[in-house]
């Protein structure tokens, strides 16, 4: 029986594609810290901030701004 060597590409080391492994699965890292912002700040937050936060979570960033406002009160805001 013939042995097939076969090379498992490890992070670090160039594809097939010639990306690095990771880059291969995407370039999403799941941010340290939850967002701390009350309705408040949500309601008067200018929509490049708002765009910039659901883009670190991997959110999506479509719509206008009070759709963008409301999705993100409803993604990181907790009820009481």
């Amino acid at each position: 029986m013939e042995s097939v060597a076969r090379s498992i590409p490890t992070v670090g080391s160039a594809g097939a594609n010639g990306l690095q492994g990771r880059d291969r699965c995407g370039q999403f890292q799941m941010p340290l810290h939850y967002p701390r912002y009350t309705q408040a700040d949500y309601e008067t937050m200018p929509e490049w901030k708002i765009d910039c936060l659901l883009a670190e979570y991997g959110l999506p960033v479509t719509g206008g701004v009070e759709q963008k406002r409301k999705f993100a009160m409803g993604a990181f805001l907790w009820p009481r």
